[in-house]
């Protein structure tokens, strides 16, 4: 099958990375990772990813930890460093040329995000993650996310969840929740559905980049995506 994208964004969630474990990552869930990236780029898609860092550290009340938010933000992005890193060591492992960028500086671990030099990386078919966000506090890795598809010219988002799609409601709360199959940027911001937050949708509006929502825990569903099925919920 021939990919119907070229170059992907694909936006994982830190706690997709712990799998039933409470905290940290579990190596079964980043190495099936691993193994569906290398499926896409064997098939010559570029690949761009974000990851969160919630399994990790998430900003909590400032009330409650007497943390600061932008001091916890930061904290956050360490986190997402340190996610990119057990993910480049997946891929890396399985053969797959990779680059770590890093929004924040930390020469001896990562490059400096630098859009040129990715936009690079990716052509010559490695895979490129970025890690710290956006490097300020106040955005979420969803931002960083859209921030970076529209900078490397990304084709799609592929955000990657542990449900399959879009609901009308919660699915894990409600049973009787419907799936969508395709949805307008409009239609979702009128029905109030949370794809992603507010900064992050908002980019990929006005930006015209459309978002694939899909189930990542199901081995082969990222190739299944890429070639055209109908996977999960696309928002254009």
């Amino acid at each position: 099958m021939l990919p119907v994208y070229k170059r992907v964004l694909l936006k994982l969630s830190g706690e997709a990375l712990m799998g039933d474990k409470s905290f940290g990552f579990d190596t079964s869930i980043i190495s099936q990772y691993a193994k569906d990236i290398k499926a896409i780029t064997e098939l010559g898609v570029q690949v761009a990813v974000v990851i969160g860092g919630g399994n990790i550290y998430r900003g909590m009340n400032e009330q409650e930890t007497g943390i600061e938010r932008a001091h916890g933000d930061y904290m956050g992005m360490l986190a997402t460093v340190i996610n990119g890193m057990a993910l480049q060591a997946g891929l890396e492992k399985i053969g797959v040329y990779t680059r770590l960028q890093s929004a924040i500086k930390m020469e001896q671990i990562a490059e400096p995000y630098i859009r040129r030099r990715a936009i690079r990386h990716l052509q010559k078919g490695r895979v490129v993650i970025f890690g710290a966000g956006t490097g300020n506090p106040y955005f979420t890795t969803d931002t960083a996310g859209s921030l970076r598809a529209i900078e490397i010219g990304a084709d799609v988002i592929l955000k990657g969840t542990r449900v399959d799609g879009i609901y009308t409601a919660d699915p894990e709360k409600d049973s009787t929740a419907t799936r969508f199959e395709e949805i307008s940027f409009s239609e979702c911001l009128s029905k109030q559905l949370k794809v992603m937050d507010m900064t992050a949708f908002t980019l990929c509006m006005e930006n015209k980049l459309p978002i694939i929502v899909f189930n990542m825990n199901q081995p082969g569903n990222l190739s299944r995506v890429v070639t055209g099925d109908k996977v999960g919920t696309l928002v254009k």
